[in-house]
């Protein structure tokens, strides 16, 4: 039998829900088609990269808006500053050159930057970002014309990466073999380390120095990292991170929050660190014998990733590794670790030695240390962050020559180590040349109608949403006061929150154009005032110090002397110092060298120590010994000015019968 097909008034109905089915599907497409175009606009603009409501309380003021005053950290910068111009990029840029088949004339470097050295290049990466942030915090032209070159030499390179057999967008100073290596479990010197150094410093000129071909190259990098990761499978990207990556996630991170684009936020998330973090969300600390500053780097890059997404198990991985780390795991002047490793909590009196606090760690501790602040302003944090800045960060540069601590040895009668000029370039160099470029970072937070008085730092803030600038005068710590004065072009209203540090436990007097203020305030928190402020308002904080000890961990017969947030180092001379000087091209050179038996202090506890200790004069702190040793008087300063002699942090207490 023949099919004649449906009744006309059926195929016509057929037909126009064809019609409409066609219209419907065509809708669908161009749906489809400006929603794509929508998502793509979101992305250029960065919408879903915004941090997640709430979360930020406090936010840091640019560098630009800060500027140092007159007094030791200004002067820090400034040697930074010259040795930053000092370098020749030539000489940096000559291995990523060789790798990429260009030719250089340029002399190789020595140290961790030798032709040789499978780190080579991670100085580049540092050294983009000191610069960019020397540029920021001075606004000196001549950095942003260095960073500028330096890129754009790596762009060549980069374009020429692929004539050598490497995949297109990548970019280091050592072949792309160094990978394979870590793929496949060798051993090989951290080429993710070195890559995260490279990216951040792209990252920092793009974000510094307005450079848009330093976001070309970064993204450029990505790609090809991605090209790297999505080869692997979730176990085989784990044991890759058993190799040290440094802040892989980190940077990633940071660069999701720029352009927006989930696969950032994708390559961030791939380098999270399962054998850390999970113990850490789950509240246990499990870092005894582990390398300090491989974990460091890690939790920045999780603090930046709970920023971004929300995601509450990395915010508590970061705050337990910050309470471990700065609560339990330093020494007294906020730096930590022992031959670069952590040890138990317990064993404090067995790592005093000449290679403790790698400087390193705290400035990545610092770091970390900001975002726990942003996220809840606390006295108390920063009272950690005062403490490592003065008594480890400012500590660890030559004041002679400008160069950088690795280690700063707790064990007393040792001496500090330097890096020489260009045959060192440690990580220590390199994180050194980043210290000295940004001490204006944290002087100063703010949220809508807040301004955070966080350290006691001689300098200028520009607040330009609110039309004022405040400036900050004072000699602390030689002084115990500092002044507040404000300019600004119509009366503001806004809350100005003064830290009352921990050390500061008595006597703390606020006067605002000359009127003592009567306000409740403990130590480890801000003092606020709430007012309608006017151009020439003076605020003085009086923040009376006293001389204090803190016992090492787990042995009270061991103590340390402070004067405020100062640590107090005793002057032990300079016999048997090497007769070249104290830089080194190997940051252990000087490590194994003898050694002086330091005084015993003739005292039961600390408070006897320190009533036996007296201030001489008024001028630059300066303390001595009275009837506390056996020998002669002992002079104390703080460790930030003592440089090129033996010293002693520590102290071991014994009878008190002795008499100086």
């Amino acid at each position: 039998m023949t099919e004649r097909g449906p009744p006309k008034q059926h195929r016509k109905s057929s037909s126009v829900q064809a019609v409409r089915n066609l219209s419907r599907n065509l809708l669908l497409l161009v749906f489809a088609a400006v929603a794509t175009v929508f998502v793509g606009l979101l992305c250029s603009f960065s919408v879903w990269a915004e941090p997640i409501p709430n979360v930020i309380q406090a936010q840091p003021f640019d560098l630009k808006d800060v500027r140092l005053l007159d007094g030791p950290f200004r002067d820090a910068m400034l040697r930074d500053k010259a040795y930053l111009l000092s370098l020749d990029p030539d000489r940096l840029l000559r291995n990523f050159r060789v790798t990429a088949g260009l030719p250089s004339s340029a002399e190789p470097l020595g140290g961790w930057e030798k032709p040789n050295c499978e780190l080579r290049g991670h100085t580049v990466g540092h050294y983009l970002s000191a610069l960019a942030l020397m540029y920021a915090s001075t606004g000196d032209e001549a950095l942003k014309q260095r960073a500028d070159y330096v890129v754009a030499e790596l762009a060549k390179c980069q374009e020429a990466l692929p004539s050598q057999g490497y995949h297109k967008g990548y970019l280091s100073a050592y072949p792309e073999s160094f990978f394979d290596r870590v793929d496949r479990h060798e051993k090989v010197w951290a080429p993710y380390y070195t890559l995260h150094k490279i990216m951040a410093g792209l990252l920092d000129v793009y974000q510094h120095c307005g450079n848009q071909q330093a976001l070309d190259v970064l993204q450029r990098t990505a790609d090809w990292l991605k090209f790297r990761v999505d080869r692997l499978s979730h176990e085989q990207m784990q044991r890759a991170l058993s190799t040290e990556h440094g802040g892989m996630n980190e940077v990633l991170a940071n660069l999701y929050a720029i352009t927006g684009n989930p696969d950032h936020l994708k390559l961030a998330q791939a380098f999270n660190h399962e054998a850390v973090f999970d113990p850490l969300a789950r509240g246990e600390d499990t870092l005894d014998g582990l390398h300090a500053n491989t974990q460091i780097p890690k939790i920045i890059g999780a603090a930046r990733e709970y920023e971004l997404t929300g995601d509450r198990r990395m915010r508590d991985i970061a705050t337990f590794f910050w309470q471990r780390v700065a609560g339990h795991r330093s020494y007294v002047i906020g730096g930590d670790s022992d031959n670069e490793h952590f040890f138990a909590v317990t064993d404090f009196p067995k790592h005093l030695s000449s290679l403790t606090a790698e400087t390193c760690n705290t400035y990545n501790m610092l770091k970390l240390t900001r975002h726990l602040f942003e996220w809840e302003p606390s006295a108390q944090t920063m009272d950690f962050y005062e403490r490592a800045l003065y008594d480890h960060i400012l500590a660890s540069q030559d004041p002679d020559t400008g160069m950088f601590t690795y280690f700063v040895p707790m064990v007393s009668g040792h001496f500090k180590t330097y890096s020489t000029p260009i045959n060192s370039f440690w990580c220590c160099v390199g994180t050194g040349m980043e210290n000295h470029a940004k001490y204006g970072d944290t002087i100063y937070f703010h949220s809508a109608d807040a301004l955070y008085v966080n350290l006691f730092i001689p300098s200028e803030l520009k607040w330009k949403e609110k039309g004022l600038v405040v400036r900050q005068e004072t000699r602390f710590p030689d002084e115990a006061k500092t002044v507040l004065t404000i300019e600004c072009e119509q009366p503001v209203k806004f809350s100005l929150k003064i830290r009352h540090p921990s050390w500061a436990d008595r006597g703390v007097k606020i006067l605002v154009n000359g009127r003592a203020q009567r306000m409740k305030t403990i130590p480890g928190s801000y003092m606020t005032l709430e007012r309608v402020w006017r151009a020439g308002d003076r605020v003085e904080v009086n923040l009376p110090m006293r001389l204090r000890t803190e016992n090492l961990p787990g042995d009270s017969s061991t103590v340390a002397v402070l004067y405020g947030p100062v640590v107090l180092a005793g002057e032990m001379g300079t016999e048997g110092l090497p007769p070249d000087g104290q830089q080194a091209g190997e940051q252990r050179a000087f490590a194994k060298m003898p050694r002086p038996a330091p005084p015993v202090l003739n005292a039961k506890n600390g408070d006897e120590v320190v009533s036996h200790i007296q201030r001489e004069g008024s001028g630059p702190l300066a303390f001595v010994t009275k009837g506390l040793t056996k020998e002669k008087a002992v002079s104390l300063i703080p460790l930030y000015r003592l440089h090129h002699q033996r010293y002693a942090i520590y102290w071991k207490l014994g009878p008190s019968n002795g008499s100086d």
